[in-house]
């Protein structure tokens, strides 16, 4: 058997999660099916992280073990011409058998995209989560910067998260506004269950003024989800994806093309 890895694009809306669940539609469910034709043997994928319904990817990335005798744009064209058009692969390269899509990543990012109107927009449905509120980005962004750093996020983990621990490392966090649009980069060593969402929804608090920027910090301390906002709307979550040791020479997570700042 040979391991390979493989960088997937996808559009959540329509997919129960990625994770196979029976008779579900699942990402994971889908793209097994479609390898498999293509190896034309049974294919397991296993994936960085496992994305809730409604949540999109740049690149998420799998990887998946065949003795099938097939170039790398046989295997993404062969699985592309098998799937919706919402799901599809863009890149295969082979890796070693100690790689590991999920245990061997070292940072992963997401993008979270507020639309910040009082009307909805018919061509942002299901692709940004829709705010009529004005949102101030500006407190919002004081608000985050506590957040940053190695921290026990309890606060903001789903109460059915089955990560061992909740201490995670966040690195990167930006958020601006651009015209009608509050961005939200955020990277970190991992992330909990619904962890982005419910920082989002946390923020959007303060956002609103009904929090002062303070309250964050309070939040994060208390250890506490019921002390935390509401867990923003999947719809906007973009896994950007995951980064890997140079050693594994795989493309590094895209730059996010939406909204273009």
């Amino acid at each position: 058997m040979a391991r390979f890895a493989a960088g997937v694009e996808y559009v959540g809306t329509g997919y129960c999660g990625w994770q196979a669940l029976g008779k579900q539609k699942t990402l994971q469910a889908e793209l097994e099916r479609a390898m498999s034709r293509v190896a034309d043997h049974k294919l397991v994928v296993t994936a960085a992280g496992r994305t809730d319904a409604g949540v999109h990817a740049l690149q998420q990335v799998i990887h998946f073990d065949s003795d099938a005798q097939r170039d790398e744009y046989a295997w993404v064209l062969g699985t592309n011409s098998n799937v919706d058009r919402q799901l599809s692969l863009s890149w295969v390269r082979p890796v070693p058998l100690e790689f590991h899509a999920r245990h061997r990543a070292i940072e992963r990012s997401y993008r979270y995209v507020i639309h910040n109107r009082r009307a909805r927009h018919a061509l942002l449905v299901d692709r940004a989560t829709w705010w009529p509120r004005p949102l101030d980005a500006d407190a919002m962004r004081e608000a985050a910067q506590v957040l940053l750093g190695e921290h026990d996020f309890s606060s903001f983990r789903d109460s059915e998260c089955q990560a061992p621990t909740p201490v995670r490392e966040l690195r990167r966090l930006t958020l601006r506004r651009h015209g009608e649009f509050v961005v939200l980069d955020i990277a970190g060593n991992a992330f909990l269950h619904h962890m982005v969402r419910n920082i989002v929804g946390t923020l959007g608090e303060v956002g609103i003024g009904r929090r002062p920027v303070e309250w964050v910090a309070e939040v994060l301390a208390a250890r506490d989800r019921t002390r935390a906002g509401p867990t923003a709307s999947a719809a906007g979550l973009y896994f950007v994806g995951p980064e890997y040791p140079a050693e594994f020479g795989l493309p590094k997570p895209p730059q996010p093309w939406f909204p273009g700042i």
